[in-house]
């Protein structure tokens, strides 16, 4: 396993939906006070989302300030949700795996209730095993 990748991998998935949030936030503001330009954002970013980088490099080239207003965005929702971020992380991935670990734990649990006589019978068989130790 190697986690410095998988840092690498995670940290270039986050820059991506960071530049989805605020490509989502500007189109927010612009459909309150420019309809037309929210419009074209629309339209240019439908496609080109999963790639944040690409889209933000190619709106440069079509409309910079629509660029730069949103690199400006990207970096602020960064620069606030990264203080929590990590801890988050973590605590998210400790309930989710708490909680897969319940439900495997009562669905067992319901199987070995639901059936009894399997129990009973394996129950018998170390009965018959410790008498015959005697």
């Amino acid at each position: 396993m190697n986690l410095k990748q998988i840092a690498k991998d995670t940290a270039k998935t986050l820059q991506h939906y960071m530049t989805y949030q605020a490509i989502k936030t500007v189109l927010i503001q612009l459909s309150e006070t420019n309809p037309p330009q929210w419009l074209w954002l629309n339209k240019f970013s439908a496609d080109k989302i999963q790639d944040g980088e690409a889209l933000i490099e190619e709106l440069f080239h079509e409309k910079p300030e629509l660029a730069l207003r949103i690199i400006l965005v990207r970096e602020n929702i960064v620069e606030g949700v990264a203080e929590f971020l990590p801890e988050m992380i973590i605590t998210g991935i400790q309930q989710s795996n708490m909680g897969h670990r319940r439900q495997h734990l009562e669905r067992i649990t319901r199987l070995n209730l639901s059936n009894p006589s399997q129990k009973t019978g394996q129950q018998g068989n170390l009965d018959d095993a410790d008498s015959s130790s005697d």
